[in-house]
C-alpha cells in the first residue's frame, strides 16, 4: 500500500487552513495534490486536530507492533505444538 509524502499533522494544517477560509484550490496547489485527495483526507482526518493525528499515528504503530507480536507467538506456538507431536 502506498504511503503519502505527507505526514497526517500536515494534512490536518491543511484541513484547518481550509477551515479558516484559504481556497481549497490554493491549498492542493501549494502541496500539490488534486481536490480528490483534498477532500479524502477530510473525509478520513475531518474533525481530527494535530493532538488526535499524533495519537492515532502511535496507536496505529502500537497496533501494528502487537500484531507481529501475536502472529510470532502463534508461530511459535505451532511449532512447539508439531514438535510434541512427532516426539510422541
Amino acid at each position: 500500500m502506498r504511503t503519502s509524502k505527507y505526514s497526517p499533522e500536515q494534512i490536518a494544517q491543511a484541513l484547518r487552513q481550509a477551515e479558516s477560509g484559504t481556497p481549497i484550490v490554493e491549498i492542493c496547489r501549494k502541496l500539490q495534490v488534486t481536490e480528490q485527495t483534498f477532500y479524502r483526507w477530510k473525509k478520513k482526518f475531518g474533525e481530527l486536530g494535530t493532538p488526535e493525528v499524533r495519537e492515532l499515528r502511535q496507536l496505529r504503530e502500537e497496533n501494528r507492533k502487537l500484531k507481529q507480536l501475536v502472529a510470532d507467538l502463534s508461530l511459535d506456538k505451532t511449532i512447539l505444538q508439531d514438535s510434541l507431536r512427532k516426539k510422541w
